[in-house]
C-alpha cells in the first residue's frame, strides 16, 4: 500500500507552482506510505547542459570538492547545488557520461539519483511532508512531477529503495504494487547490459521500460509491451523528458484516479489527491481501465 501522485501542466501559467501543487498531493498520500518518500520534477532544460542528482549519506565529506575533482576529470566547468543529503551536478551535455564515470569511480559512497537535461530526483526516509520540505519541493518549478510515498513490502527501507527509480535518462517511474517475475526478468535485463542498484522490484520495471525505450519505442509503446511481460499487481506513473504515463494491470486491485482540464492532467491513489488542484471541479475525473495505456506527451 503505497501512495502515488503526478502532475503534468498543459497551460504553461501553472509551471511556477509545479513544486507548491505536487507538494500538496504528495501531503495527502502520508499514511499510505509513511517509511519514506520522494518525487521527480522536470524543470526547463537549458541548452547544451545536463543535471546530475546525486545523493550522499555523508554530504559534507562527499559533496565538499567534488566539483572541482569532476572538473577536472572532464576537462570542463561544473557546478554543484547542495540540497540536505542530495545535490545536482551540472555540465556540459556531452561530458554527462565522463562526469558519472569518475564520479562512480572516485566517490564509490555518492549515489546517482538521476540524470538528463530536466530531471532532478529526490527521495529520503522519513514521513512524506518532513522530506518534502527538506528538500523545498513547494519552492521548485517546472512542466511535470511525479511523487511517491512508501510502505515497504519487497526490500527494506532504504533512500536507495524509495521511489522514483530512474534507469534512463530522463525517465522515472513510481508503483504502487509488486511483481511476481521480477527476479527473472532482473537476469534477463542484465544479460542484455541493464545494471540494478538494489533488489527492489520496481527497479525491475523502470528497467525494462527503459530497455524497449533504448529499442526506439515511445513511452506508451513501451507500457504496451510492459503488459506482455510483467506479471503481478501494479499501478505504474512514469516521466520521460515530454511524457508522462499511467498504467494499471490487468485486474487492477490498486487504486488510481485520473483528471483532466485544459491546464493539467493529474493522477492520484485517491481522489483526495487531486482535491486541492485549482479547477478541480470542473475536470474530467475517472478511474483508469485495466490494462489501458495512458500517455500524454509535448
Amino acid at each position: 500500500m503505497c501512495g502515488i501522485v503526478g502532475l503534468f501542466i498543459k497551460n504553461k501559467a501553472l509551471e511556477p507552482r509545479l513544486g507548491e501543487l505536487t507538494a500538496g498531493m504528495l501531503a495527502t498520500m502520508c499514511e499510505r506510505g509513511p517509511d519514506s518518500a520522494g518525487f521527480a520534477v522536470y524543470g526547463a532544460p537549458k541548452s547544451g547542459k545536463a543535471k546530475i542528482t546525486l545523493q550522499s549519506p555523508d554530504p559534507d565529506t562527499d559533496f565538499d570538492g567534488l566539483a572541482k575533482a569532476v572538473e577536472k576529470a572532464i576537462d570542463a566547468k561544473a557546478k554543484l547545488e547542495i540540497k540536505s543529503t542530495h545535490a545536482v551536478l551540472t555540465c556540459p551535455a556531452d561530458k554527462a557520461d565522463l562526469a558519472r564515470e569518475a564520479i562512480r569511480a572516485g566517490h564509490p559512497s555518492i549515489r546517482i539519483m538521476g540524470s538528463g537535461d530536466s530531471i532532478e530526483i529526490y527521495k529520503e526516509v522519513g514521513y512524506p511532508t518532513d522530506v518534502a520540505e527538506r528538500f523545498a519541493l513547494a519552492k521548485m518549478t517546472g512542466t511535470h512531477a511525479i511523487g511517491h510515498t512508501r510502505m515497504a513490502t519487497e526490500s527494506a527501507v532504504t533512500t536507495m529503495g524509495a521511489h522514483p527509480f530512474s534507469t534512463g535518462p530522463d525517465q522515472c517511474l513510481v508503483h504502487n504494487g509488486s511483481l511476481s517475475n521480477h527476479n527473472n526478468l532482473r537476469r534477463e535485463l542484465k544479460h542484455d547490459g541493464m545494471t540494478f542498484e538494489t533488489q527492489n522490484d520496481s527497479e525491475v520495471a523502470a528497467a525494462y521500460l527503459t530497455w524497449r525505450m533504448n529499442q526506439g519505442l515511445n513511452l506508451g509503446e513501451a507500457l504496451e509491451k510492459s503488459l506482455e511481460d510483467l506479471d503481478g499487481f501494479f499501478t505504474f506513473v512514469v516521466g520521460t523528458k515530454n511524457g508522462f504515463g499511467v498504467l494499471r494491470d490487468p485486474i487492477a486491485c490498486k487504486p488510481a484516479v485520473l483528471a483532466e482540464t485544459d491546464d493539467y492532467v493529474a493522477f492520484g491513489s485517491e481522489y483526495r489527491a487531486l482535491a486541492g488542484l485549482p479547477g478541480i471541479e470542473d475536470a474530467k475525473v475517472w478511474e483508469p481501465e485495466p490494462a489501458t495505456v495512458y500517455f500524454w506527451e509535448r
